[in-house]
């Protein structure tokens, strides 16, 4: 792996790379772009090249060796979901008394610290920002300059109101990456403290092209499906659960069709029933919102005559019909209504009965 294999933005990948060349990497930065887009395997890529033991160069600016020890437990990290599921599991062996404790931080590499957002509530808290503050005033150990990547920009308030602390005065030796999607998700003084660098979306007919060249088990049909659902971002276009989209649709069209047409109690309380509590069920039920709200934005699309730009093609038919029997006040109550259902799950609110709120509210909007 090098810069040449990260498709897209190239812009932005130059410059990140004309800044290490010139010794002058931001201290504090904001990757913000789409879900997908590559802000966490670019952040990656860029910690292994200000680390690497044998740096070389491509296209006349620096890379990594993607060889040495340091690019090879930092690249560890590569696979987030994997460590972060991991790290989940070190947890809840741990004693009850001391799960309450302990956060999810993830270090392949002793330099290199990854926070992503700690279940059950998927936010940025406390206690992992604290441990940054203990950890990025100590001079690295093997590494060149020790990185912190956050990978989320949903913070706690006390977490994020820590964080400027560090954010005012990095050290020389540290660089600090956070990640978001939406960049009004952070707060006005962490975005005035950092640079920021933005990954855009991709053309809809390179996204496919790259498709067809790396996922050939998937049938034109099903690639044209995956390559809307990506909005531009090819990590997750290549990378796109596909089997699993298709089952968390099948009950937010459950849902969707309750509300709809003449409500079938049986079918939906049996589907609500499948959301349990534990980490496994939160995902769960984020799939689902997400698969509700993809439906939700195309019905909308649909109402202001821009039905070309919908997602889910395959489902052209259905979908008009259901906008024919909806109005933009109903779509834009249903998307606050998810909104709600999301508020509930970093309350920690049962997730079926939370789900079958919303449903059984849904034909009353």
């Amino acid at each position: 792996m090098s810069f040449r294999d990260f498709v897209g933005n190239e812009a932005t990948v130059r410059h990140l790379r004309e800044a290490i060349a010139a010794d002058r990497l931001p201290q504090a930065m904001i990757l913000t772009g789409p879900r997908g887009a590559g802000k966490f395997t670019l952040s990656v890529m860029l910690a292994q090249t200000v680390n690497c033991l044998q740096p070389t160069e491509s296209d006349g600016l620096p890379d990594y060796c993607g060889v040495c020890s340091n690019c090879t437990r930092i690249v560890q990290a590569a696979d987030l979901d994997a460590r972060v599921s991991e790290a989940i599991a070190a947890r809840e062996e741990l004693r009850e008394v001391d799960k309450k404790e302990t956060r999810i931080l993830i270090q392949t590499h002793p330099d290199v610290l990854i926070i992503p957002p700690d279940p059950p509530q998927l936010l940025i808290k406390l206690g992992q920002v604290r441990s940054v503050i203990r950890e990025i005033y100590r001079m690295p150990a093997e590494a060149k300059r020790a990185v912190y990547i956050f990978t989320s920009s949903a913070f706690m308030k006390e977490a994020a109101n820590s964080l400027l602390k560090i954010l005012e005065e990095p050290p020389s030796h540290a660089s600090i990456f956070l990640l978001a999607e939406n960049l009004g998700d952070l707060l006005p003084t962490i975005r005035s403290r950092a640079g920021i660098f933005r990954l855009g979306a991709l053309p809809l007919e390179q996204i496919e092209s790259i498709l067809a060249e790396r996922r050939s088990d998937w049938k034109p049909q099903q690639r044209a499906l995956v390559a809307r659902l990506a909005q531009g971002a090819v990590g997750q276009a290549v990378g796109f659960d596909l089997e699993g989209y298709l089952a968390s649709r099948t009950d937010a069209l459950i849902i969707l069709r309750h509300a709809l047409r003449e409500p079938d109690f049986s079918v939906l309380f049996k589907m609500t029933e499948t959301y349990r509590a534990g980490a496994e069920g939160q995902e769960k039920t984020s799939k689902l919102l997400r698969a509700l709200l993809s439906l939700l934005e195309d019905l909308l699309l649909i109402q202001s005559g821009t039905a070309h730009m919908t997602r889910n093609i395959d489902l052209e038919k259905e979908l008009n019909a259901m906008a024919q029997q909806t109005s933009l006040p109903w779509i834009e109550a249903a998307e606050r209504g998810v909104s709600q259902v999301e508020s509930g799950m970093r309350r920690n609110l049962l997730r079926s009965l939370t789900l079958d709120a919303f449903a059984t509210a849904l034909p009353r909007l």
